[in-house]
């Protein structure tokens, strides 16, 4: 979670990202063009979808990112095949609606969320250490279990179009690993319709809250976690070393990634970014890393941008961001010309920072776009390319983009093309993982 200096946090979020000028017609042309698919099942592509029946599927009469003329997208055990549909094959009609990838949140609170509950009324808050005890005040006053909670999230989130999800959790001993625990059952529920990491948020601190860092370490020893993560070494836990070096050190030592929360701007952020570029490099951790937030690299001269861009290319760091106002938008495309991987995310939903959010990624996608008050067609289109490959990349997901091999995970939505259905975010009509049919109509099919 982000902390701020007044009471709302929008004055301390920071929006997400200065659009790339890529051209989403190529894409759109491309992707039509190889989406012409075939027989398409659902089956066992990857780990998380193990102990399906393999099955092959033919969507009927859709319109891959808004091409004029509809097609069939086959899939075969999960994916879109390029061969043609064999006899007998199982067919979805499409009723001439889009077809768009599934959408990826990148960074997100199941475990702390009320969502589906009573309405919690919430107090002032100046700054992270009030809003931590406002969380441990709301743990203890739930009558339903994390897991219960999160898996209302989660499903809702699948429901509106969302295929994969990395999940900080709260570890701390306030609740010693309860929030782990509980997304992990809900990420076990979900299997067959979400792809879940899971990262052990030390939210109360690493260093300033003693028993954190052993927390840590056993979420990571007892394989619970997909990741470590981490919080403002240097304006929160006020102990810049000490705190990579435990995160980092967990991550070496039991092969998960690491995930940094980073609100410090100015040189305190500039200052933990060297230490988090200098121990990915010295632990040969490359690609397995990633900052949230990122709140001190707006501010830079294009010069200096440049530099930090390189140094997080040349160690695969990726970066990702949210997009509540334009105060501290990411220059994604200036990123990007460093192979830097950034992605989008939901962050909290209806807990105690905040009573707004709503896991709907599509939903944030037109937060984007607003926020950065952009109006072109490839704009619009590059915000949806965000809130989908963006997060993809960050998670080491393969892109949803209808070529042949790619997993058939998708949307179903009425409109005239992509542009527009980022303005005006229709129902999803249906969403389909790995080639299985998994939410009908905005409402999840368990």
């Amino acid at each position: 979670m982000q902390p701020q200096s007044t009471p709302s946090r929008r004055t301390m979020l920071a929006g997400a990202a200065a659009l790339a000028g890529a051209t989403a017609a190529a894409a759109v042309t491309a992707g039509a063009a190889q989406a012409v698919a075939a027989p398409t099942a659902a089956g066992a592509a990857a780990p998380a979808r193990a102990g399906r029946r393999d099955r092959t599927v033919v969507f009927r009469n859709v319109r891959p990112f808004g091409a004029a003329k509809p097609t069939d997208l086959v899939v075969v055990d999960g994916r879109i095949s390029d061969g043609p549909a064999p006899h007998g094959a199982k067919v979805v009609d499409g009723g001439g609606r889009i077809a768009l990838p599934s959408l990826v949140d990148a960074h997100i609170h199941p475990d702390k969320t009320t969502w589906g509950g009573s309405w919690v009324s919430r107090r002032p808050a100046s700054g992270i250490a009030d809003y931590v005890a406002q969380d441990v005040e709301l743990f203890r006053s739930q009558r339903r279990p994390v897991a219960e909670r999160a898996y209302g999230l989660m499903s809702h989130a699948v429901a509106h179009g969302t295929r994969g999800m990395r999940a900080h959790a709260d570890v701390a001993p306030a609740y010693g690993l309860a929030g782990v625990e509980g997304v992990a059952e809900a990420r076990e529920r979900l299997r067959h319709a979400l792809d879940v990491q899971i990262v052990a948020f030390p939210q109360h601190g690493v260093i300033r809250t003693p028993g954190t860092a052993a927390l840590l370490e056993k979420a990571a020893r007892e394989g619970v976690i997909d990741m470590i993560g981490g919080i403002d070494p240097i304006g929160f836990d006020q102990a810049l070393d000490e705190q990579l070096d435990v995160v980092f050190g967990i991550a070496d030592r039991h092969g998960v990634g690491v995930d940094i929360h980073l609100h410090d701007r100015g040189e305190k952020g500039m200052r933990a970014m060297r230490g988090i570029v200098e121990r990915t490099r010295a632990l040969s951790l490359a690609g397995k890393v990633t900052v949230s937030h990122v709140f001190c690299l707006p501010g830079l001269t294009d010069s200096e941008l440049g530099s930090v861009a390189k140094d997080l290319g040349e160690q695969d760091i990726a970066l990702t961001t949210v997009a509540p106002s334009d105060s501290l938008v990411l220059p994604i495309a200036r990123l990007r010309e460093h192979g830097v991987r950034v992605g989008l995310g939901s962050d909290g939903v209806r807990d105690s920072w905040s009573p707004f959010g709503d896991a709907d990624m599509l939903h944030r996608a037109h937060i984007l776009g607003w926020v950065t008050d952009v109006r072109l067609d490839d704009e619009l289109s590059e915000c949806y390319r965000v809130a989908t490959h963006g997060g993809a990349d960050v998670m080491g997901l393969a892109h949803a983009d209808f070529r042949a091999g790619a997993p058939a995970d998708f949307v179903l939505v009425r409109g005239e093309c992509l542009p527009q259905v980022v303005v005006d975010m229709p129902r999803r009509d249906v969403v389909v993982h790995g080639g299985v049919v998994v939410a009908r109509d905005g409402e999840f099919l368990a």
